[in-house]
């Protein structure tokens, strides 16, 4: 059953902030024009979906460093992190106890799961990423039963296939994995990149046991490789130096996580 936690006072501030903070964001950035954006409307939504904390504030404090990132942790004007990824990575990093990542907000009725994946499909289709959602699910699936199933008596198939009936997950797989700016453009990278972010989220799911913030884990590290992976043929030094300290610092902040104790959060209302 669905259920939001944040109330529709609350989710207003929140997009309002966004949109006010983006734009400040835009009139310093000296490598864009100053124009109206929409962008940080799916920062916030993606924020306030697959997040939960009881203090407005870190909502806004993550967004911040989100939309800060996205323009100002850049090569050539580009990004290289998901806004909304970066901005649940940095709750995990510094918010650890008072905020929780969590995926059952919108429930997991199935007719709202096909309703959000056909409207996700015919986006995607027009952006040339649907190969990236389709080699995931068929990836993850088969790591999962191969890695984790096979080696756990405890675990059931059922369990993992059923965390696609999740419409927040759903969320995750069509729009934060497939998010262009921060997924290569060529087919058969992106069948490597939802390859790689499956392989990383099951193996971590295969050592620490099932957490959901795996997945966010894996598309923070593996979309640093987009730039590179787009700019191969004229790569400069400057692209791979600014990739290799990002490299260092995102496995820092992974094991950083990992290290703490998993918590345990339930949906019930």
């Amino acid at each position: 059953m669905a259920h939001i936690y944040q109330g529709w006072v609350e989710i207003g501030a929140i997009l309002i902030f966004a949109v006010v903070i983006e734009h400040i964001f835009l009139y310093f950035n000296k490598h864009r024009n100053f124009y109206f954006s929409y962008s940080s409307f799916s920062t916030a939504i993606g924020v306030v979906v697959l997040m939960y904390s009881p203090h407005l504030w870190i909502y806004f404090g993550v967004i911040a460093l989100g939309l800060f990132q996205k323009h100002f942790i850049t090569f050539n004007g580009k990004h290289f992190f998901n806004p909304s990824n970066f901005a649940l990575i940095m709750v995990l990093l510094f918010f650890y106890k008072d905020a929780h990542i969590i995926t059952g907000q919108f429930g997991d009725e199935r007719w709202l799961a096909l309703l959000v994946s056909f409207l996700a499909i015919v986006i995607l289709v027009r952006v040339h990423r649907w190969i990236i959602p389709l080699a995931f699910i068929l990836s993850y699936l088969f790591l999962q039963y191969c890695l984790v199933v096979l080696s756990d008596p405890v675990i059931i198939f059922e369990d993992i296939y059923h965390r696609l009936y999740s419409v927040t997950f759903v969320l995750f797989i069509y729009f934060m994995l497939t998010d262009p700016p921060v997924t290569p453009s060529k087919w058969y990278w992106q069948i490597a990149f939802a390859f790689l972010v499956s392989l990383m989220a099951v193996l971590l799911d295969r050592f620490y046991g099932f957490r959901v913030q795996h997945l966010f884990m894996a598309v923070f590290f593996f979309s640093l490789f987009t730039p590179l992976v787009e700019q191969w043929q004229k790569r400069t030094k400057g692209l791979m130096v600014v990739t290799f300290l990002l490299l260092l610092l995102a496995i820092m902040v992974i094991i950083f996580i990992e290290s703490k104790p998993p918590f345990y959060f339930t949906m019930d209302a």
